[in-house]
């Protein structure tokens, strides 16, 4: 059986819309859990929070206390690694097959 890689929290945290959603908030700057659940009115706050422990256990939220409110930060560095691990890397082999074929084309006689 293979081990889970480090990358499968990210994967799993950012497979589902309201969690990518929370994310796309946080990015805009912290936010305390109850203006996340004010955000999302049809989600109980229970509902929000299991969205949160997941983006937490992925890295990708630091929640702080201060006080009674709980604030919540965006760590975008898991998505950085995503990128620069999986996405770059074959995003730069589809743009050399994109370049060959213009390439391929621009030589072909009309």
């Amino acid at each position: 059986m293979l081990s889970e890689s480090q990358d499968d929290p990210v994967f799993k945290a950012l497979a589902h819309h309201r969690r990518r959603e929370i994310l796309d908030l946080l990015k805009d700057g912290p936010r305390t859990t109850g203006a996340l659940c004010e955000t999302f009115p049809e989600m109980d706050r229970c509902t929000v929070m299991q969205h949160l422990k997941v983006l937490e256990e992925a890295d990708l939220v630091i929640a702080r206390k201060e006080g009674r409110e709980r604030w919540n930060h965006l760590n975008s560095l898991p998505i950085k690694h995503i990128y620069d691990r999986w996405i770059s890397a074959y995003a730069g082999h589809a743009l050399s097959i994109l370049d060959r074929l213009r390439s391929d084309l621009e030589s072909q006689p009309e």
